[in-house]
């Protein structure tokens, strides 16, 4: 398998933006059937506690691979602007000290997670019908971190240096592994949840393996001894962008465990139909997952070159992008929702209706405000691509805030309404913050780098 780098730093920025999201689209694609795949072998062969078990760890997952992936984006980050100002010798230190910062976060988060387990999952109101399942399901899934780690950081070094089609390849290839493994030991063997959670760890072993294998290929990645010894400045620097955007998936995730929490407590069904539609997010996400790559590398290779004028105009080819992939997708998710999520559901066909119901309802809602999410997708990614992760941290605390306390005060007033608007009232306030802040950096940088070329000049 080849490995392939490539120069966001001339072109059309448009079309280098698209040409770099569609591997990404792929992959995120792939990804959601094999998410889709659980839910669809766990509700029909065992029925809807074992899905609402397994769907409701959807945040509690989240809390630890937000913190992985965040380090991980921040790394990559750096990665870009050395590739993009040209210089081969700090890449290599800075992959280096990547790796063992990494290694020794994972091992820490490890730890924490498995002791901590159970008191986290009474303290979310997690029904007593679905306890045990839970608890084992994530018991076996976080014993795979050290993998997650692995996948986000090497994949984020090959889209750092413009390779989105090896993270894509390692992604089809354990989707296609964790399909196999599903129908094998959930449908075949009757494993259930532990099936379903070692067929996860498994497949995310192979993803690895694969981006690992890619990434030796690259000489920029030749690593000596001397690039694994951490030194203050690079690993400081790794700290500050990797931190921010870790701490602000962490606080995010913080407020979803209080909506899981409010969830929970409205009942059995409510939580079925709820976390079922939640699955689908996942669908409903994947063009702006691959957007939010291509924009991050396109912004941070520009951003290490100095060429603000493209980061301008990349940026706003990829708002349009944005908007329209989100028109598009929503409106598909409100014709057609409900009929798909029928699929994952097989017990009594009352209970089936009435977790349809529920479900359907939250599905509307995220539909038509798909947009917000997008524009708030692609303006973090921008940001942080700039060098800023503390103002995407900032809008991950407004999230917290803004999700946590409509999750809490708005079923109150309007029931279960409340519930479906409460996480979608957080992605308009965080993209209006995020906008705002991208708008400001970027005029202060262009007015740095107009500086730079008159002092040049004189």
């Amino acid at each position: 398998m080849a490995s392939r780098t490539k120069n966001m730093t001339q072109g059309n920025p448009t079309r280098l933006i698209l040409l770099f999201s569609l591997p990404i689209l792929a992959g995120t694609i792939f990804q959601q059937m094999y998410n889709l795949v659980d839910t669809f072998v766990v509700g029909r062969a065992e029925g809807v506690t074992a899905l609402a078990a397994v769907a409701s760890t959807g945040w509690l997952d989240w809390t630890l691979l937000g913190i992985i992936i965040g380090l991980a984006q921040g790394f990559a980050i750096q990665i870009a602007h050395c590739f993009g100002a040209g210089d081969p010798e700090l890449l290599r230190r800075s992959a280096g000290q990547s790796l063992v910062l990494a290694g020794l976060i994972t091992a820490a988060l490890e730890i924490i997670a498995q002791v901590s387990l159970r008191p986290v999952l009474t303290l979310m109101n997690t029904p007593a019908d679905t306890y045990d399942l839970t608890l084992i399901y994530l018991r076996i899934v976080f014993g795979g971190l050290p993998l997650v780690m692995g996948y986000n950081l090497f994949s984020g070094f090959l889209r750092s240096v413009g390779n989105s089609r090896t993270p894509m390849i390692a992604v089809t290839c354990s989707a296609g592994c964790n399909i196999i493994l599903d129908i094998l030991f959930v449908a075949r063997f009757h494993w259930g949840v532990v099936g379903v959670a070692a067929a996860t760890v498994i497949s995310q072993a192979f993803s690895c393996l694969v981006c690992l294998i890619s990434v030796l290929r690259l000489p920029d990645f030749r690593l000596s001894s001397s690039d694994l010894r951490l030194t203050r400045k690079i690993s400081g620097r790794l700290i500050g962008l990797g931190l921010p955007i870790a701490f602000q998936n962490l606080i995010i995730s913080v407020g979803g465990l209080i909506l899981q929490s409010v969830v929970n407590a409205q009942g059995f069904l409510f939580m079925a139909g709820y976390n079922a539609a939640s699955r689908m997010q996942g669908l409903m996400e994947m063009a702006g997952t691959a957007l939010r790559g291509a924009v991050s590398t396109f912004v941070g290779q520009n951003y290490g070159a100095r060429k603000m004028g493209r980061v301008r105009s990349g940026l706003l080819s990829s708002v349009k992008i944005a908007v329209m992939m989100a028109m598009l997708i929503g409106g598909a998710v409100i014709l057609w929702g409900k009929p798909l999520l029928r699929l994952f559901l097989q017990d009594d066909p009352k209970i089936v209706e009435q977790v349809l119901v529920y479900g359907y309802r939250f599905l509307i809602f995220m539909g038509a405000s798909l947009f917000a999410l997008y524009l708030l997708f692609v303006f973090r990614s921008a940001l942080q691509g700039l060098g800023d992760s503390f103002t995407s941290m900032i809008s991950g605390i407004l999230e917290l805030f803004m999700r946590s306390g409509c999750a809490l005060v708005l079923p109150l007033f309007m029931g279960e309404w409340g519930i479906y608007t409460s996480g979608i009232i957080s992605w308009f306030g965080a993209a209006a913050l995020l906008a705002f802040s991208c708008n400001r950096r970027l005029r202060h940088l262009s007015a740095q780098a107009e500086e730079c070329v008159v002092s040049d000049s004189q």
